[in-house]
């Protein structure tokens, strides 16, 4: 049968104050709502008490914004789509940001486990004056076990309505994809970062968090497999490929440093759960 499971949160800012009400509905929920950095800007800590994500199960989130909220979303730990018996297993997140709105999507890391038969699908809907910094960090197998990514296939869609989707599958025996220096070049992790607007970025805006991403990933080891690129006057995609997730993590976190200081003049807060 599998685990189905929904959340629904919505973010709603009254004098400069950010709360949240959430719903859910089976083995999905909020761990800890709160404010380490002020009123203003709500972090919010989702978890899935089974702990990982099997054939047959379905998982979604809806979240809103509403105007002048401030999200952070995170997780304390990996989501990790286990191998299948044959049923897919599903995660969907569907985002609605209203004009004003800030969300920050910073889930840790996602692990496809050999023999899966997954989907990850998020889309995000930011209308004008919304923005957004987001990640998905997708890591195929267990190398550091002796466990590759040999069999099953995972499929990750990542959507702007009508300005950039991502969407592509991976299976264990595409060797042409995994090892070609036109795929994934042997690498197992691949992490993608945004930051996106409702509308256009003001181009000395857009070139200054360009610039900061690049600065970023030339400063990094992993400099020679990242690229920083505009795909929509309102998108920014930093793209990195990296043998483990832990150096690819440690890149995205210094540009979402660097992304939040200079578009909302914010200091980096990160979330306590990604220490423990």
């Amino acid at each position: 049968m599998g685990w189905h499971g929904s959340l629904a949160l919505r973010y709603r800012c009254e004098d400069g104050h950010t709360r949240v009400h959430d719903r859910h509905d089976g083995p999905l929920r909020v761990l800890k709502s709160f404010h380490p950095e002020g009123e203003r800007v709500c972090h919010s800590v989702l978890v899935h008490p089974p702990g990982g994500i099997v054939g047959g199960d379905t998982l979604a989130i809806e979240i809103e914004i509403e105007p002048e909220a401030h999200a952070l979303v995170t997780t304390p730990g990996a989501t990790r789509f286990y191998r299948s018996l044959g049923e897919p297993a599903t995660q969907t997140l569907a985002v609605r940001a209203a004009a004003g709105s800030r969300l920050e999507w910073l889930p840790l890391e996602t692990l496809a486990y050999s023999g899966c038969i997954a989907e990850n699908r998020a889309r995000f809907a930011l209308a004008p004056g919304a923005e957004m910094i987001g990640w998905d960090l997708t890591a195929l197998g267990l190398p550091a076990s002796d466990q590759p990514f040999v069999a099953g296939r995972f499929t990750q869609s990542i959507e702007l309505p009508g300005r950039w989707l991502e969407r592509g599958t991976v299976r264990g025996d595409d060797a042409a994809l995994l090892d070609s220096p036109l795929g994934w070049a042997g690498q197992r992790t691949l992490a993608t970062l945004w930051f996106a607007a409702g509308g256009a970025i003001a181009a000395e805006r857009r070139e200054s968090l360009l610039e900061a991403a690049r600065a970023a990933c030339d400063a990094h080891p992993l400099g020679r497999h990242a690229g920083a690129t505009a795909v929509d006057p309102g998108v920014i995609v930093v793209r990195v490929l990296a043998p483990r997730v832990e150096p690819a993590m440690a890149l995205l976190a210094a540009i979402w440093r660097a992304w939040r200081l200079l578009a909302w003049q914010l200091e980096a807060s990160p979330p306590r759960v990604w220490r423990t």
